[in-house]
């Protein structure tokens, strides 16, 4: 358990925990992005969650997985890969916040500025000089949220998943230059 703030620590993903995970990521997933997909959702979490994936990504050996705790329960996920660099971006060392998502039960109480901030001085602690994360554009409360904590916009693509609205397809590619 990695304490980060009072009430507020992590705990590994374990590859028993994959049921789990994926039960939280339905409920929490569908919760803040439903609207963006024919099927509410269902579809991106049966593929980005299945058990198979989840596995994947827990051996990935550059990659750390949490769960969120807040005063004793599980409240969200936290995926970190260290090295990972953002395409036309070109300082040497990047990690990417590959995901950071919490229950709506949680929203508001500035759980995910303690997460960054600790982040941020872990990554400025192994030497690493750029943070960068993929946020959806029509997810306005994201995107206001990085651009507080003073993530930059870099670029974007458009995701392919056939069940998702075209108009909400934008991923935006924010950045955040590390300060020792």
């Amino acid at each position: 358990m990695v304490e980060i703030y009072k009430n507020i620590q992590l705990n590994k993903v374990k590859e028993t925990d994959a049921a789990f995970l994926f039960d939280l990521m339905r409920e929490i997933y569908g919760s803040a992005y439903s609207r963006f997909w024919e099927d509410e959702g269902a579809w991106y979490v049966r593929s980005q969650y299945s058990q198979e994936v989840i596995l994947k990504e827990l051996l990935e050996p550059q990659a750390d997985y949490y769960f969120v705790i807040y005063k004793d329960a599980i409240v969200g996920i936290f995926r970190i890969v260290w090295g990972e660099k953002l395409k036309g971006l070109l300082q040497q060392k990047q990690v990417k916040l590959h995901r950071i998502y919490l229950s709506d039960e949680v929203q508001g109480k500035g759980i995910g500025k303690k997460l960054l901030s600790w982040l941020e001085a872990k990554a400025i602690k192994k030497g690493y000089q750029i943070l960068w994360l993929d946020t959806m554009d029509s997810h306005e409360q994201a995107v206001q949220f990085y651009t507080k904590t003073e993530y930059t916009y870099f670029s974007h693509v458009f995701l392919p998943y056939e069940l998702m609205f075209d108009k909400m397809r934008k991923m935006n590619q924010m950045y955040k230059v590390l300060k020792r």
